[in-house]
């Protein structure tokens, strides 16, 4: 009976009681019966202007195109969330007759709403209820002069959707809000909240908590459950060489964002990556291996067990020496160059009295392949060189020589006169802005993700994950994966010009034809 003894003793009861107030008090809001929440924060609000036009931002809002005249514009991401304990159905929102259809209203002070698009909804089903082109019975998103509409939106416990909204008029520094009522609830703005008393009693009842437990030789610490969306374990991503800024980036922020995750890069090209992935597997017997391996286009030689996800379009450029000095090339010239016919840049009109040195990716390259398929319609010729530069044999007329990765490439054809070379287009750009190569246009397009979008530019490819069987769902693999289609994930593949086909702005650009 000696822990009853310690359990009443007047400083043990004291902390209880303490105990029990802080719960009671920071738990009162959401556990009370027929108490409901919707909460709403800002996630970000920026000016945008002409000059970001091209840029990524632009790039991913479809929305921008239809609107000529951004000076002054701005950008919003909303989120709302039902982050109570209890469902919110259609009929908890308070609505006036002749408003029967809306459910909140988001308010912009002093600005103009010219567009809306949701985005990140937490279950697909969301979209139902909040179509950008509704009908009399649902209207959907209905946008009028500062303020947008929405309808009376189902939302589960923790269920969530944010609006991406284009803006004019310089109201920046006045904050957005969203209004409405509920039932039995209420609506607030997550970032302003604040209960200094209840903060107070936590601060108190933690303490007085900490001598209860210290009291019955307690640990006073324990582990914080993983935060939404990350999972614990190693990963080990391989594949792409093209992708693999994309996939150190993207394993930086997760690993920042998700403890006890460990993300590793050893990136060795895509078809060396695919085979890395499936003798993993193998060698799982069963189990599931934690790899993930890119690939630019589809690889896998059809092993069933691979299971293909599409993350992103990749954009690649042909790229050539300072010195060559040509800055178009017809699709017809680049065969010509890589099959040996034109072996000095003087054949073709306005270049230089250099030989031809062509510079290339091994057999295994999914760049290679790409450049294969899209461009040459045909095989590379054999291997010349092994230095870039000379031939290997006195009787080959043709320089050409094979490289392992997409830094490789850049900097040999940086560093060799009368160079020619193919890599992923942000990687290339970067080189090019040292000034020792530059990007060659094909057939007058020049190389971007607008070009690629509209269909106008032929150096693309799928950028595919791969994945040995089906990842288990709380696995890292599988977060990893989501990861990369959220807000985060999309940011970085776009940072490093490439398409996220997990944004619905590019959903129709993403489906490949057949």
């Amino acid at each position: 009976m000696k822990w009853l003894e310690q359990l009443t003793a007047p400083e043990n009861l004291l902390a209880l009681l303490g105990v029990v107030v802080t719960v009671g008090g920071l738990s009162y809001e959401r556990l009370i019966p027929g108490r409901k929440r919707i909460g709403y924060r800002v996630q970000m609000d920026t000016l945008i202007d002409d000059s970001t036009q091209g840029g990524p931002i632009h790039q991913r809002l479809r929305m921008l195109e239809n609107t000529p005249d951004l000076a002054g514009a701005s950008l919003v991401l909303l989120r709302i969330e039902n982050d109570g304990f209890r469902s919110i159905d259609a009929d908890d929102y308070i609505t006036a007759p002749a408003t029967n259809h809306r459910g909140l209203t988001a308010t912009f002070p002093n600005r103009t709403v010219r567009d809306v698009a949701v985005t990140e909804p937490s279950h697909p089903d969301l979209l139902r209820h909040l179509p950008q082109r509704g009908t009399p019975e649902n209207p959907g998103l209905v946008c009028a002069g500062n303020e947008i509409s929405l309808p009376r939106v189902p939302l589960n416990k923790g269920d969530h959707f944010k609006l991406l909204v284009l803006l004019t008029g310089a109201g920046t520094d006045k904050p957005p809000h969203v209004g409405g009522r509920i039932k039995e609830g209420r609506i607030r703005n997550n970032e302003k909240f604040r209960r200094p008393s209840n903060r107070m009693l936590g601060l108190i009842g933690s303490l007085l908590a900490m001598l209860i437990l210290q009291s019955f030789g307690m640990p006073l610490w324990r582990d914080d459950p993983l935060p939404r969306g990350c999972a614990a374990g190693n990963l080990t991503i391989v594949g792409s060489t093209a992708f693999k800024p994309v996939a150190q980036d993207a394993a930086k922020a997760y690993q920042d964002d998700c403890r006890d995750a460990h993300v590793t890069v050893e990136t060795q090209g895509s078809g060396r990556g695919t085979k890395t992935l499936i003798d993993a597997g193998e060698a799982a017997k069963g189990g599931f291996p934690s790899y993930l391996a890119f690939s630019d286009g589809p690889d896998g030689d059809g092993n069933p067990k691979l299971k293909q996800h599409l993350v992103a379009l990749s954009v690649f450029s042909v790229v050539v020496n300072k010195a060559v000095g040509i800055s178009d090339l017809s699709l017809e010239d680049v065969r010509a160059l890589y099959s040996g016919r034109i072996t000095n840049w003087n054949q073709l009109p306005g270049g230089p009295d250099l030989p031809v040195r062509l510079v290339s990716r091994d057999a295994k390259s999914g760049t290679r392949g790409v450049f294969e398929s899209r461009v040459l319609g045909r095989n590379e010729i054999s291997r010349t060189s092994d230095n870039c530069r000379n031939p290997k044999f006195p009787t080959d007329t043709v320089v050409r020589c094979e490289l392992d990765s997409t830094g490789e490439v850049l900097k040999t054809v940086a560093n060799t006169p009368g160079a020619i070379g193919y890599a992923e287009l942000h990687s290339a750009e970067e080189s090019a802005r040292k000034g020792d190569l530059h990007l060659v246009a094909l057939a007058h397009r020049k190389p971007s993700i607008g070009a690629v979008r509209e269909r106008t530019y032929p150096f693309w490819e799928p950028e595919y994950a791969y994945t040995y069987t089906a990842p288990p769902a709380n696995s890292l693999t599988s977060k990893f994966l989501d990861y990369l289609a959220g807000d985060t994930g999309r940011n970085l593949i776009e940072k490093h010009g490439h398409l996220p086909c997990a944004v619905p702005e590019n959903q129709r650009a993403c489906q490949l034809p057949k």
